[in-house]
């Protein structure tokens, strides 16, 4: 998997897991599925970061959000 795309995907799920996680915890529930999610989009995370060299910088996020979406269309 391209970095590139591992990042916007991992961040894609982080973003979509975190209100779940409120809401479980809100309902006085275990946010299993929630956690699952946030730890599987942190992994793609950290697998994009570790396979760019040099990393990405925070001004590079929707730079590389851009370049993905344009390549999948």
């Amino acid at each position: 998997m391209e970095p590139d795309l591992a990042l916007v995907v991992g961040l894609v799920i982080i973003a979509f897991c975190v209100p779940a996680i409120v809401s479980a915890i809100s309902d006085k529930r275990a946010p299993r599925s929630s956690m699952v999610a946030l730890i599987l989009g942190g992994s793609l995370a950290v697998y994009a970061l570790a396979q760019k060299p040099g990393g990405y910088r925070i001004g590079d996020i929707p730079e590389t959000f851009i370049r993905v979406i344009a390549e999948v269309f």
